[in-house]
């Protein structure tokens, strides 16, 4: 017998997400306005966010403080990690080649 569970979302309010990301809430509001968070708006235009985009929050804090990036190019950098990060998962997820000829042990030493 199979049994379906239906189990709604977990959601964080604008000011749930802004006490765990560290962000002041006209900032947040201000990073979805600018498509650098993303959160969903209930029928009162009220945000609410995916959990998964706290990691992003503390990225992008990482990138004002550490590199000094702007907003506007926030959004570039971003994209350009994202990209990245797709890139190196496919490429971990492709079997590794195995060496041509020869021994795979290059450090064995010989007499």
């Amino acid at each position: 017998m199979t049994r379906t569970v239906l189990v709604r979302p977990v959601y964080l309010s604008l000011e749930a997400f802004s006490r765990a990301s560290g962000l002041h809430p006209e900032l947040v509001a201000r990073l979805v306005d600018l498509g650098l968070l993303d959160a969903h708006r209930d029928a009162r235009a009220e945000l609410f966010f995916p959990p998964r985009q706290l990691a992003r929050a503390e990225r992008i804090q990482r990138l004002r403080e550490g590199l000094a990036v702007n907003y506007a190019a926030l959004g570039l950098v971003m994209d350009l990690l994202d990209r990245i990060e797709t890139l190196e998962a496919a490429r971990r997820a492709q079997p590794s080649p195995r060496p041509q000829g020869g021994t795979t042990n290059r450090w064995i030493r010989t007499a």
